[in-house]
């Protein structure tokens, strides 16, 4: 964390309309101080400056979906068919060196900051991303995933989660939370659902779950067919009962939605489904380059926000993108529901954190909050929201956490 005085050509505070010739002030505990047309901010003495006339400085991006352990897998998965495409992916996690994963966290996290990412919700089950933010003072939530699709593992799951987290904790600080993550319906049994459910409440842990991602899971849970459930009898796991649910209704029979919830994906879901997500109050993690790469189709994101759901933009893992492109992937979201291109950039910044429950930290350019910048290259003098959103990854000039610089710094 680190006291500095940036000015630009434009500032987005995303919360207040965009100022131009604009400036922000961190103070020295890392958060912002001053934000406004770069006449009015002080000029404190020994405070380091920047100058980035020809960009723009907006709030550090929120991903709320991301898979940083597997950045070392990027391109070495590639089935059309999802349950084959898990499979390999399996595979490869189980011949991977435990180092390996730590180094490819900490790589994923430096791809995070090049793409002006500064706070993630990470799920994974080797515990190596929580160390990676942990080292450098990032920022964000770290889902522990746990597996166990057989009822009778459920006792012998839950409790190495258990014993995970509380090993896991000692990662944690003001910037840094650890939660769970039950899988997905086709990895997690329904008692291991609920009792995971069960420890997020009883040591108020924030919960992750894949959700309606695809149609061999609705099959599944709705009729006891479809990949998955092949895959499930050639290992001899029980099939779901029927007659049988939607897997949104089949985690709430389970007490696993709540308003600490966050739903990734959610593609295969109907008005009844989003009525039950509205009223447990989840927040939903939408990533819709990783959607149609797998030919899940596109989640009903219009009727998603029209419900007045908390929904963010994430990425997934580059296994499924290939690159993390946060902005490319809210210009995606702004097509599929026709948004505007400020709602669009909230995705991925205020409405992001409101998702997961960080809004009064990061998200904007607010006073109090934490000093988390991305400086953005701009293509014309004069740019307006639709033409930020339309930069890339490649257009990040600057980052900047908790005043600190993690990435660049060189002037636009």
């Amino acid at each position: 964390m680190a006291a500095v005085r940036l000015t630009a050509g434009w500032v987005f505070p995303i919360d207040q309309q965009p100022i131009r010739n604009g400036a922000v002030l961190t103070g020295p505990g890392g958060r912002l101080v001053e934000v406004g047309p770069d006449a009015t901010v002080a000029r404190p003495d020994g405070v380091p400056a920047r100058a980035f006339p020809g960009a723009a400085i907006v709030p550090g991006l929120v991903n709320v979906h991301t898979h940083l352990e597997l950045t070392a897998f990027a391109g070495q998965v590639d089935h059309d068919d999802f349950a084959a495409w898990i499979r390999r992916l399996r595979e490869l996690k189980d011949q991977c060196e435990p180092d390996a994963y730590l180094a490819a966290a900490r790589r994923g996290l430096a791809d995070c900051w090049a793409a002006g990412v500064t706070t993630i919700a990470d799920t994974g089950d080797r515990g190596v991303v929580i160390r990676a933010l942990a080292e450098c003072g990032g920022s964000g939530v770290v889902y522990q995933e746990v597996f166990g699709p057989h009822p009778n593992q459920a006792r012998e799951s839950l409790d190495g989660l258990r014993d995970r987290v509380a090993e896991l904790r000692r990662f944690e600080s003001a910037r840094l939370r650890i939660g769970v993550s039950p899988h997905a319906p086709y990895t997690v049994s329904g008692p291991l659902y609920r009792g995971v459910a069960e420890l997020a409440r009883s040591e108020g842990l924030p919960l992750a779950v894949h959700l309606a991602e695809s149609r061999a899971e609705t099959q599944l849970l709705g009729a006891a067919e479809g990949p998955f459930a092949d895959a499930w009898q050639r290992r001899g796991i029980p099939l779901p009962s029927l007659p049988g649910r939607s897997p949104v209704a089949w985690l709430d029979q389970h007490d696993v939605l709540s308003d600490r919830t966050l739903c990734i994906h959610v593609v295969q879901v109907d008005g009844a489904d989003i009525a039950r997500l509205a009223a447990a109050g989840v927040a939903i993690a939408h990533c819709p380059l990783s959607n149609r790469r797998h030919g899940h189709g596109d989640a009903p994101l219009g009727s998603l926000l029209a419900a007045g759901l908390r929904v963010g933009v994430g990425t997934d893992s580059v296994v499924s993108v290939g690159r993390l492109d946060l902005l490319a992937e809210a210009r995606a979201a702004r097509a599929l529901a026709g948004l505007s291109a400020e709602r669009a950039l909230a995705l991925v910044t205020l409405e992001a954190a409101r998702a997961l429950g960080m809004e009064d930290e990061v998200g904007s350019l607010t006073p109090g909050k934490w000093g988390d910048i991305a400086v953005v290259r701009l293509r014309n003098a004069h740019p307006t929201a639709a033409e930020l959103l339309d930069t890339g990854a490649e257009d990040i000039v600057a980052t900047y956490l908790g005043g600190r610089l993690v990435f660049g710094g060189h002037p636009a």
